[in-house]
């Protein structure tokens, strides 16, 4: 999700909950600690160097537990950012402490944000002998297309 879609859900959404890949909610009471615009410039395995940029969210859990966050104060905390920082229309990655930092991406259910979990993947896979899975088809799936061959017509 880019920064702009999530703000035009804040504009018009009653709470903010984000549920974790589990189905579980954070808790109500989350701070959201940090937003920030996260630069990564690095050279993957095929030499290709690459740069890419995010924005991130980082959501903390204290013992304050009649805090609540609202639209409105995220909101806030965006346009605050945006004008300190100068962060764009990027990407959002959200971090939340599980067992260690989790990073994940963010998406929407029409009613909670959802925190979509990430996976590592080779960049470069034909520089590093990776072929990619073929699709598996039956054959029963495959349309015949027309022929203009028939049998003894001399073709095959």
């Amino acid at each position: 999700m880019k920064l702009s879609e999530l703000k035009k859900y804040l504009e018009t959404a009653e709470t903010v909950n984000f549920r974790l890949p589990s189905g579980e909610f954070v808790p109500e009471h989350f701070h959201v600690t940090e937003v920030g615009m996260v630069t990564k410039h690095f050279v993957d395995c095929g030499g290709i160097e690459r740069l890419e940029k995010v924005v991130n969210f980082q959501l903390w859990n204290a013992d304050d537990f009649e805090h609540r966050m609202k639209p409105a104060k995220l909101l806030n905390i965006i346009h605050l950012s945006e004008e300190k920082l100068g962060i764009g229309n990027l990407e959002i990655e959200v971090e939340y402490q599980s067992d260690t930092i989790g990073r994940y991406d963010l998406g929407f259910d029409g009613k909670n944000f959802e925190l979509i979990s990430k996976t590592t993947a080779c960049l470069a896979p034909d520089s590093c002998g990776i072929t990619q899975p073929k699709p598996k088809i039956l054959l029963t799936q495959l349309q015949s297309a027309p022929s203009s061959c028939t049998p003894g017509g001399g073709c095959c």
